[in-house]
């Protein structure tokens, strides 16, 4: 069942509101990009080679939907921001992972709640470039549930969405 609409998702919203909010997601880029860095190479084991090998192709992914969202928050007149959101760490590698997979199952839900904001907005093509790194960011959340031997999340039902029970 769609979430209806409401002021926290979608109806009240403005071009600097919705550049505010692309910023936190820049940020939240920002803190992937470090964190698939870092975890990428301390990882240890060979259950967790596979996974460490796709995190570095996360971080350049990553890297790239910064990118994006920089220019885009450029062209709706503000100024990107320059600081991650904090990164956790552990020497637990399950727990790195499980960091990970939270962090990407909130940027999910973000960008989800984005594409709707862009097209209330009448910004399209921004909704767009949107779904097109949403797109990486599912690929993401399968790679780490898999990794962890879960179910991938279901996120359909909103920010406390429960495993579908399906995995890939």
């Amino acid at each position: 069942m769609p979430e209806p609409k409401t002021a926290a998702n979608e109806i009240e919203i403005s071009r600097d509101r919705l550049a505010d909010l692309l910023n936190e997601d820049l940020a939240r880029e920002y803190q992937a990009i470090i964190a698939y860095v870092v975890y990428s190479q301390v990882l240890t084991g060979a259950q967790y080679m596979d996974i460490a090998a796709q995190l570095e192709i996360h971080a350049k992914q990553e890297l790239d939907h910064a990118l994006i969202l920089s220019r885009q928050i450029d062209y709706l007149g503000k100024m990107p921001v320059v600081v991650p959101k904090p990164v956790r760490t552990s020497k637990d590698a399950k727990e790195m992972l499980r960091f990970d997979l939270e962090n990407e199952n909130e940027t999910i839900r973000n960008y989800r709640d984005r594409v709707r904001q862009c097209e209330a907005l009448g910004e399209y093509a921004l909704a767009e470039q949107i779904r097109q790194i949403l797109i990486q960011e599912q690929d993401h959340q399968i790679d780490l549930a898999t990794a962890l031997g879960e179910d991938v999340p279901d996120l359909s039902t909103g920010p406390r969405g429960r495993s579908s029970g399906k995995r890939r």
